[in-house]
């Protein structure tokens, strides 16, 4: 190589390696991700950011996560303080309080038409649309289902779960027992209206025995008649006819069952995670059991995203990029094999490997024939049903009556929300 060829090589090398120098870095945009802290939800959301991250080198996401005690009010007060996430996970039945308080702002139409999601999500997603806009959308769904002890079900002589309310009632007095004081020291069944039983009576059990819980549109109280009070005395009977459960039982139901000391309980999907950390628990699932003339029913729930209103700039284009991953097939697939919780579209969960899983399949397959309650105020309408059950055990009145007061309030509730 001649001394001419040499230094034209070198002077571009330098040149390019100048270049190279004075290139500025990639800009770096860090946006901030809130939820709940519930463990299998936190270590899927780690797996998820991760995988964005690694896609999108140029986006760093923070997580931060808080009690669900106060997690609304967390939120409520650092968003229009302009400070706190720019993408929050929220219950899909506080929508409408988060809309009116202006915490977070609809989702863009050219990244998430209305049209591509009606025709992709489960239908129970379409609440999250006001006035022709989507606010907010799920990673994945839940649904109900009966947990049950297998090893409980194998000493009772029982071989499989109940299929109907009849069965139900029969099986929970054949794993019930009691110690010599009279004291429950196994529950046949779990209750407590604090827990999921509230969506269990309302959109189940009341559906189950004739009647609906609320008119279409959910503005109007409707189990305010025989099918409501036939499906409350159902529900209280375990306690104060069969003796089969105490809603005190352990402080709360899913602890009787993590804890090997019930034989059934009814749950959302999100519990198989926690369950499966459980050593030494053999459980099963299965469908809710059917009605007395075999009318099935269940009650579907999500959680949801969605970009606050304090998310500007290049903030706001990262939290679309986030949205739409934490929207994609990839991430409801993990969400479902790490929580539990069903994947939001419908072609990711209906798949015939998903739908006949032994543990996943009960809840697939009851997102068939569930409801979704549209709540104006979710954490005050399911006091009612707490108070409602309450009034029976504590004052001993008439289901009916109590019944009716539950009624009413709840009523004047969604007059009071529709009224503005």
């Amino acid at each position: 190589m001649n001394s001419r060829l040499r230094t034209t090589i070198a002077a571009t090398m330098t040149s390019g390696v100048a270049l190279l120098s004075a290139a500025p870095a990639m800009a770096q945009v860090e946006i901030e991700y809130w939820q709940y802290f519930f463990d299998a939800r936190v270590t899927a959301m780690e797996q998820l950011i991760e995988n964005f991250e690694e896609a999108n080198p140029d986006i760093t996401v923070k997580m931060t996560t808080f009690p669900y005690d106060n997690y609304r009010t967390q939120v409520a007060a650092a968003i229009p303080a302009g400070e706190g996430p720019d993408v929050v996970q929220l219950f899909y039945g506080w929508l409408n309080d988060y809309v009116e308080a202006e915490l977070i702002q609809p989702l863009p139409t050219d990244t998430f038409p209305a049209e591509t999601i009606e025709s992709e999500y489960f239908p129970m997603v379409q609440a999250m649309e006001i006035d022709g806009e989507y606010w907010a959308l799920p990673t994945a769904v839940r649904s109900l289902a009966l947990f049950y002890n297998k090893r409980l079900f194998e000493d009772a002589g029982i071989e499989g779960p109940p299929e109907t309310l009849d069965e139900l009632v029969d099986y929970a007095i054949q794993l019930t027992e009691r110690d010599g004081a009279g004291n429950l020291t196994q529950a046949g069944l779990t209750t407590g209206m604090t827990a999921q039983d509230h969506h269990w009576w309302r959109e189940v059990l009341v559906r189950q025995f004739g009647g609906t819980p609320y008119n279409e549109d959910y503005t109007e109280v409707t189990y305010d008649d025989e099918a409501g009070i036939e499906a409350l005395e159902y529900y209280l009977a375990f306690q104060t006819e069969h003796g089969a459960s105490e809603s005190s039982f352990m402080d709360e139901p899913q602890a009787a069952f993590r804890a090997g000391r019930a034989g059934m309980h009814i749950d959302g999907s999100f519990r198989i995670g926690a369950l499966n950390d459980t050593r030494g628990l053999d459980w099963g699932v299965a469908e809710l059991p059917a009605g007395p003339d075999g009318t099935q029913s269940n009650y579907s729930s999500y959680w949801v995203n969605a970009i606050t209103s304090s998310a500007e700039g290049e903030e706001y284009e990262a939290s679309v990029k986030f949205m739409e991953y934490v929207t994609s097939p990839e991430a409801m697939q993990i969400w479902l094999e790490v929580v539990g919780e069903l994947p939001a579209k419908q072609a990711v969960g209906m798949t015939d490997e998903n739908a006949n899983d032994e543990v996943y399949g009960p809840f697939i397959r009851g997102l068939e024939y569930a409801h979704t309650t549209i709540f104006a105020d979710e954490s005050a309408q399911r006091q009612l049903m707490v108070e409602m059950v309450e009034r029976v055990f504590l004052e001993d009145m008439d289901p009916a009556e109590s019944l009716g007061i539950a009624a009413e309030a709840e009523q004047a509730i969604l007059d009071d929300y529709y009224s503005e």
